[in-house]
């Protein structure tokens, strides 16, 4: 079977790359992904899959059903959406629109899912089990997978496989990783309510932006001293804003951030700690504060069993020199994570690092790929969803 996929994968070659420089011309932003909708519709279609629109606003889920020897029903998960981002990489398929671009890869992760259909749909005798793919919108803002969902994509769902580019692995290999890949990923405001005043005379007044500051230092100092170090947490405020001139005190002081985590028993405390700190330091010198925790993404877990899976069709392919064991998780968040809520899945890293020049890295306006990785990744994809009936059917439940 994996000769044939090989084969295949070597046949469509050029139509992939067609399909990711078409993309990467053409980028939409989160929730806007009309058009690039529209074209992974049409080549779903034109390779017999069951077609549906619409679904989590601008996602896409075309089905193959296979032969039919399996009850059992995969998911292949990629995202469709681009950033703000202006390209200046001078490339002849660089974006044609301006402050729009695919500089996180997403266009090689659609190219990889249409790949990878196209491939099981002319092995879709010899294909088991029903795969659904998810085309997914607005990965970037995290809203994708929760319209998805609401939608129904998850619906009857056994498993799922993802994928995520990564500019330090070079191209033709595979990043698997065991365990948590990405962090939980939550939202933090913090409002400080002072006393206006006039600036020499502070003692008249209630400094929110001296409090702000306490307040800043006060929690960066409280992570290393009242959480776990081996359990990793950040929390970055990267936006305040307060006062109206320099000689007035402000009475007002706001704060955006974000927090990262990885074990669920620390985030599960978060919110409570966070107040905690931020209402004794208020307290102290007579301000009053608002405080929004907002949890957004769960950490990615990927599953055991299908991260092995995921392993040995990568060994298999590409020669275990090829598959790289990734031993630290990111701190970044990926939406995936919304659809282990419903079913096991697992997420794997493909390297698309070029041989020759810079590798720039995610969400810069540089970023390229190595457009052979594109292969790498439809064949891994592939013949990972091959393993996934043959091991699950001689696997006792």
């Amino acid at each position: 079977m994996l000769e044939k996929i090989k084969q295949i994968a070597a046949e469509i070659a050029p139509r992939l790359i067609e399909i990711r420089r078409h993309l990467h011309a053409h980028p939409e932003l989160s929730g806007q992904e009309y058009q690039t909708a529209a074209y992974v519709a049409g080549v779903l279609s034109s390779c017999g899959l069951t077609v549906k629109e619409g679904v989590g606003k601008t996602g896409v889920v075309g089905e193959l059903k296979g032969n039919g020897t399996s009850d059992l029903f995969l998911a292949i998960r990629t995202d469709m959406d681009a950033l703000p981002i202006q390209e200046a990489t001078g490339l002849e398929f660089a974006s044609k629109i301006p402050g729009v671009m695919h500089a996180c890869g997403h266009d090689v992760h659609t190219t990889v899912g249409l790949g990878t259909a196209m491939v099981l749909s002319r092995l879709q005798d010899q294909l088991p089990g029903r795969v659904r793919f998810l085309f997914q919108p607005a990965e970037e803002i995290a809203q994708g997978a929760l319209w998805m969902v609401a939608d129904g994509a998850m619906e009857g769902i056994d498993a799922i496989f993802g994928l995520h580019v990564f500019p330090t692995l070079p191209a033709g290999t595979v990043g698997v990783r065991y365990g948590a890949l990405t962090a939980a990923m939550d939202d933090l405001e913090i409002i400080i309510q002072g006393e206006a005043g006039h600036g020499a005379r502070p003692h008249q007044a209630i400094d929110a932006i001296w409090i702000a500051a306490q307040v800043i230092t006060g929690l960066q100092q409280a992570i290393s001293r009242t959480h776990n170090p081996l359990h990793p947490l950040v929390l970055t405020l990267g936006q305040i804003s307060g006062g109206h001139a320099p000689n007035i005190i402000a009475e007002q002081v706001k704060m955006v951030g974000t927090v990262r985590s990885l074990h669920p028993e620390v985030r599960e405390n978060l919110p409570d700690w966070t107040r905690r700190i931020v209402e004794g330091i208020c307290q102290t010198y007579g301000a009053r504060c608002e405080i929004k925790y907002n949890r957004r993404l769960p950490s990615v877990q990927n599953d055991w069993r299908l991260t092995k899976i995921v392993e040995r069709a990568a060994i298999e392919a590409l020669g275990e020199q090829n598959v790289i064991l990734i031993n630290e998780p990111s701190l970044g968040a990926e939406d995936f994570a919304v659809y282990l809520d419903y079913a096991r899945g697992t997420m794997f890293r493909l390297g698309i690092g070029l041989k020759e020049g810079k590798n720039y890295p995610l969400h810069h306006p540089r970023f390229q790929v190595d457009e052979s990785s594109i292969l790498t990744g439809v064949i891994t994809m592939a013949y990972s969803a091959f393993l996934y009936f043959e091991q699950s059917a001689s696997t006792p439940t």
